[in-house]
């Protein structure tokens, strides 16, 4: 066996480093004797590298011997008091001794040089559980879990001790929502249901049942202005009329896909040359289809020829957004059976969309943040498209809505004013002529 490690001058980290990453692939292949060899090799020509003084105390903590491995585990910290490794290790070492008082302290010292190190998390974590203190013990594994990147591929070493910090958290969550919920019987009794939505989804967070959503638009965001997943149905008066019309809208529709199917066109319509994301499989596609009345603020004459009644509804009662080359926008939104809208983020929170569903069979549904709904028919909704939402139609036959936008009513006239010119000088600064339609990122509608 040829090993990159000969007698000679001292090996710098890089060559030590190439040598321990040799002796444990031999291990790996089943060969531990040549793996042995050649760490045996190392130490007696790096005998104070922090690193091979760490590699051979986990050697001989995994054959059970704890009080040489707190021996070599100790050596190395006083070599490299900076890698918090080392003292997980070291932690280790203390634990299978029985020293619990310096297991803890070791422990702290690894996160305090590194807070989110995973394996001194869940150590720590378990070192409160196993000393009693369960409650805090659950905090000290949420914070481990947390700090696992969503989708990362986590070391065999590790996996069990996640499922088992999983197990604890959601046992103390269940715990501590019944002691909440008593806490609050009479609270909930003395102000009535009627207060209790936002009250509600605040203990769905602080009792982690469902993420937080935050305004995310892929433009302007305004700030100050509450992320509200769904807004309160009261606060748009004028939707009766619209919500009055929906049949004769629907109609309208019927027709005008019975006549114009050429005027339908994907939604997604990126350049083959723009990354797409979420949008690969509907780009281009009419599995989403739109049948524009406005567009980014440029009406379609044929189309609104064509729905009059419904361009009348949209001028006649809706607070519509007016800017150039950017709002109204207003359209059919045609989702074909068995597509899906993934999840997304709208242009800017200055505005809100509007939902008017016409056509809703089985099996469809909709999220917004942490809130899903069914779409009724004739019963309109408006949402903060800025919060991450998305669409699904699960059924065998086409989804119909009509989905225009509004000014956000949270803003101020003058904070309107300001919004529609700042928009309109930003996008004559990019485009002068006027001429090329908003990037994906950048459209109001």
């Amino acid at each position: 066996m040829n090993t990159p490690l000969n007698a000679g001058p001292a090996l710098d980290d890089a060559m030590i480093l190439r040598v321990l990453q040799a002796s444990k692939a031999e291990a790996a292949a089943g060969r531990p004797v040549e793996s042995e060899q050649i760490l045996a090799r190392l130490a007696q020509q790096a005998p104070d590298h922090p690193a091979v003084l760490n590699e051979l105390g986990v050697r001989v903590f995994a054959r059970g011997e704890a009080e040489q491995a707190l021996a070599l585990f100790q050596r190395a910290t006083v070599a490299d008091p900076k890698h918090p490794s080392l003292w997980a290790n070291l932690a280790g070492a203390l634990k299978a001794l029985g020293r619990r008082a310096e297991e803890l302290n070791a422990l702290d010292k690894a996160l305090e040089l590194q807070p989110r190190h995973l394996q001194a998390l869940l150590q720590k974590a378990q070192y409160l559980e196993e000393t009693g203190d369960v409650r805090n013990a659950a905090r000290a594994y949420q914070n481990a879990l947390d700090s696992v990147p969503p989708g990362h591929a986590v070391p065999d070493s590790v996996r069990t001790a996640l499922v088992r910090a999983k197990s604890v958290v959601d046992s103390d969550l269940r715990t501590l929502e019944r002691t909440l919920e008593a806490s609050l019987v009479a609270v909930r009794e003395r102000h009535g249901a009627g207060s209790q939505r936002r009250i509600d989804k605040c203990l769905d967070l602080l009792l982690r049942r469902q993420p937080r959503y935050v305004s995310q638009p892929t433009w302007m965001y305004f700030p100050e202005l509450p992320a509200i997943e769904f807004f309160e149905r009261d606060q748009f008066p004028w939707l009766d009329a619209v919500e009055a019309a929906s049949e004769d809208i629907r109609a309208e529709l019927m027709r005008a896909l019975a006549t114009d199917q050429e005027g339908l066109q994907p939604y997604i319509d990126f350049p083959p040359s723009m990354p797409l994301d979420q949008w690969r499989e509907l780009n281009r596609s009419r599995r989403w289809s739109a049948y524009f009345l406005w567009n980014q603020g440029a009406g379609n004459a044929d189309h609104i020829a064509r729905c009059p009644l419904t361009a009348r509804v949209l001028e006649e009662n809706v607070p519509r957004c007016r800017i150039e080359a950017r709002a109204p926008t207003a359209f059919f939104s045609i989702l074909e059976a068995k597509t899906r809208i993934p999840p997304h983020t709208g242009v800017t929170n200055t505005r809100l969309t509007v939902h008017l569903p016409l056509v809703v069979p089985p099996d469809c549904g909709f999220r917004v943040g942490g809130t899903t709904r069914e779409w009724v028919p004739g019963r309109a909704w408006v949402f903060d498209d800025t919060i991450e939402h998305a669409a699904w139609n699960d059924s065998d036959a086409p989804r119909a809505i009509l989905i225009f936008d509004i000014w956000n009513p949270l803003l101020t006239p003058a904070e309107r004013d300001f919004v529609k010119h700042a928009t309109e000088a930003y996008a004559k600064y990019y485009d002068p002529t006027g001429m090329r339609p908003a990037p994906e990122g950048e459209r109001f509608g």
